[in-house]
């Protein structure tokens, strides 16, 4: 028979190292929204770069891009999921948003806030856009993407001031 203080010590230990395994679990999955976010915003941004660029290559002042006809790039863009099978999920003609809208209203709104520093969760709500991690994320990208060409530059961890 087991004393009842060594099965209450192993109750007590159990439950110790349930809680640390929540509380890495919890931390993961929080770095893994943020991965998804970021990886989401990525995709969004190729989808509509590989959109311009089918673009380009249907227009006939293009002719052939890099040597490939025309059609081998419309061939291409179908295998990425941007060719007309994905006509479907893009906004009607006179209703798509503008490329790099989000771009946009960050530099509008660094004009406005002139020299201070600001973090990304600190756009988002200027902007009125949604708080939660997947937003945040998504500004974040754009300003580290404004950061990598200039116009926005990184004045301390998480803070950025007009470039």
């Amino acid at each position: 028979m087991v004393p009842a203080s060594r099965s209450t010590r192993d109750i007590e230990v159990t439950a110790e190292s349930l809680q640390a395994d929540l509380s890495r679990l919890e931390l993961q999955r929080r770095a893994l929204e943020r991965e998804l976010a970021a990886v989401v915003a990525h995709l969004d941004t190729v989808q509509r770069a590989l959109g311009a660029l089918e673009v380009v290559m249907a227009s006939p002042a293009a002719g052939t891009v890099s040597g490939a006809a025309p059609e081998a790039a419309g061939a291409v863009a179908r295998r990425r999921g941007t060719g007309p099978a994905q006509a479907a999920i893009r906004p009607r003609a006179g209703t798509e948003r503008t490329y790099g809208r989000l771009t946009e209203q960050i530099m509008e709104y660094f004009a406005q806030v002139g020299d201070a520093d600001v973090r990304a969760r600190d756009v988002a709500v200027a902007l009125g856009r949604a708080t939660d991690s997947g937003s945040i994320n998504a500004v974040r990208s754009t300003l580290d993407r404004l950061v990598g060409t200039s116009r926005v530059r990184r004045s301390g961890r998480g803070l950025y001031r007009a470039g």
